[in-house]
């Protein structure tokens, strides 16, 4: 078989799985989280959260709104070596990130249906 033909053929193969993909992908939020971070923060964010009272105080004090906190969890860093990830029942994780341009930490408890945010930290 010659290269001009093999080529053709998996021009065709290659066409017909695009026209698959689209077809059974059409219109879902398909994504592909091959890392730890955005894999954990994805998990984090699809949970309900609930702020401790101190971290709820912190916020009125410096007029946060809850979505700087979603937006954290959007685009935060969270930091292993500071996280306790194997701790059972809960997990914590620290995250890193900013609100209203300051670099700000937050302490995030991780249970099986819900998430605490236990400490909002401002460096």
């Amino acid at each position: 078989m010659d290269i001009k033909r093999r080529f053709f053929l998996f021009g065709i193969g290659f066409s017909i799985g695009i026209v698959l993909l689209l077809f059974f992908l059409n219109g879902k939020e398909a994504s592909c989280n091959y890392l730890p971070n955005a894999r954990m923060l994805e998990i984090l964010r699809s949970k309900p959260r609930v702020y401790s009272d101190d971290v709820l105080q912190l916020m009125s004090d410096k007029r946060i709104d809850s979505t700087a906190v979603v937006n954290l969890l959007l685009k935060g860093d969270i930091d292993f070596s500071k996280s306790k990830v194997h701790q059972e029942p809960c997990r914590y994780y620290w995250i890193d990130g900013y609100i209203q341009e300051k670099e700000t930490s937050i302490y995030v408890e991780n249970c099986d249906t819900i998430i605490t945010i236990q400490r909002l930290h401002f460096k």
